[in-house]
């Protein structure tokens, strides 16, 4: 026996539900239509009687106009009376003065059969009447006849109609179940399919059936969704090991020289100078926990950016005095055109953040000799401000220029200096995530042995106004995907 708990759930399940809908509607479809049969056939009878009356009528005025004997007329009344006796058929003859000439056998009383009128059949009682005056004879021909023949009729009709009524209520819900079963078939394949993913399994994907209907709709979005899981996981598993691979780098260079410094004994200038070299990896190790704990708080919502008016153009006035002496250092010529007074709204050490980054990375990848030129400018049709960093560099291999904003992606381009350190790799991504956090963008555009490109574009703020709210995509808070 089928629990109670059971039997809810079928009761509540989408199938049910669409298989009482479609019962509902079946029956109350079928049962309107068979009412509208059966209306019809009633004014269909009631009709064909009209004019079988009216017919007769016509007869009788015709032997009336032919003066034929009034004994054979009525007569031929009483035969026809006596024929349609089952259908209870009368005809009378009034005078002019009112007086009756003629009454068949059948006729209802007279108060029944005297309220025929000329214009139209009417139906008075169980009867169905209707009169003529004959022009020139001044006699009044009324006819008429039962209608039990038509309830008669229509009581068959309405048995018949009673069975096909019950037919269907007992058809329907078969039915609607089958159909409801078919149309929710796929649907329960998708739950079956998704109960069973797990997120080391996400290769399987839905079923798509090639009808292009909702549910074929909702495989394709379901199917999109778990690509965009399992592109996400795979990140998450690439971010924690690369995150591993780099933090292993400088844990094992701290320990090897602790390792160095405590066996067997060494100047003062040896420790110095592996205490130098421990202060110097402990550097990189902090510098690379710190990106990656930026990188979680984007990742987790948690780093607000508290909007303010920012002078952009100061920032990149104390950008180029800071990375002035290490251009000259390298050799490079750091160029800037003059800078336009512009206002942004943003976290003004993120933004500062931003601009030491891509000033960095273009002078670590300029050959000496080479030149990095930056440009600043406010795009008033747009209401942008527009800042741009470019580099005489080797460039960017067009099949590179897709991840250079993604985590730990670190190119094959040729660095300037053999002593120089790798990067981590994390700091393209770290400004991608500013810049959308700021509502703008960030795009890099290169050529192999001319050099690369980086554009920044954020919404242009005015002197004096106020900030505006926080945008709803962002929440006013970095994100990043």
């Amino acid at each position: 026996m089928p629990s109670a708990q059971s039997k809810k759930a079928v009761t509540r399940s989408l199938r049910f539900r669409l298989m009482i809908w479609n019962a509902a509607v079946v029956v109350v479809t079928a049962c309107v239509t068979l009412v509208a049969i059966r209306e019809g056939v009633r004014i269909t009878l009631i009709r064909e009687l009209d004019q079988l009356l009216h017919e007769d009528l016509r007869e009788i005025e015709i032997a009336l106009n032919e003066h034929e004997d009034a004994t054979t007329l009525h007569e031929q009344l009483d035969r026809k009376d006596a024929g349609h006796a089952q259908h209870k058929w009368f005809a009378g003859l009034l005078g002019g003065d009112g007086q009756v000439r003629y009454q068949s056998k059948h006729a209802p009383p007279a108060s029944v059969w005297a309220t025929a009128g000329e214009a139209s059949a009417r139906t008075v009682g169980e009867w169905r009447l209707t009169a003529h005056a004959v022009p020139g004879e001044g006699v009044v021909i009324r006819v008429g006849a039962s209608l039990d023949s038509v309830h008669a009729d229509v009581a068959r009709l309405d048995r018949l109609v009673a069975l096909a009524v019950c037919g269907v209520l007992l058809i329907a819900p078969l039915c609607g179940y089958w159909l409801a079963g078919r149309a929710t078939r796929p649907l329960a394949r998708i739950i079956e399919t998704t109960a069973g993913l797990r997120p080391s399994q996400l290769h399987e994907r839905l079923e798509i059936r090639g009808t292009g209907d909702e549910l074929d709709q909702l495989s394709e979005t379901f199917n999109r969704l778990l690509d965009r899981i399992g592109n996400y996981l795979q990140e998450r598993r690439d971010f924690l090991a690369n995150s591993a691979h780099e933090l292993r780098t400088p844990l094992a260079a701290i320990r090897s020289s602790i390792e160095v410094a405590l066996t067997g004994g060494r100047t003062n200038e040896e420790y110095e100078e592996l205490l130098a070299d421990i202060i110097e990896e402990s550097a990189s190790l902090e510098l690379l926990v710190n990106q990656l704990l930026l990188l979680s708080e984007t990742e987790t919502e948690r780093l607000k950016v508290d909007k303010q008016q920012v002078q952009f153009n100061d920032l990149v006035e104390k950008a180029m005095d800071m990375f002035g002496g290490v251009a000259e250092f390298r050799e490079i010529q750091l160029v800037c055109q003059a800078l336009p007074s512009v206002v942004v709204y943003g976290n003004q050490q993120h933004l500062r953040q931003v601009i030491y980054n891509l000033l960095d990375n273009a002078l670590k990848f300029t050959p000496a000799g080479g030149q990095v030129k930056v440009q600043l400018k406010a795009d008033n049709q747009e209401e942008a401000v527009v800042f741009a960093v470019r580099d005489s560099g080797p460039g960017i291999p067009e099949a590179e220029l897709p991840h250079v904003f993604d985590r730990f992606f670190q190119g094959h381009r040729p660095r300037t200096g053999t002593a120089e350190k790798r990067g981590t790799g994390l700091g393209l991504s770290i400004c991608q995530a500013i810049i959308r956090a700021h509502d703008g963008t960030i795009e890099v555009n290169s050529t192999i042995g001319k050099g690369t490109c980086f554009t920044v574009r954020l919404p242009r703020g005015r002197d004096g106004d106020n900030p505006p709210p926080p945008s709803k995509e962002h929440d006013t808070k970095l994100q990043l995907t």
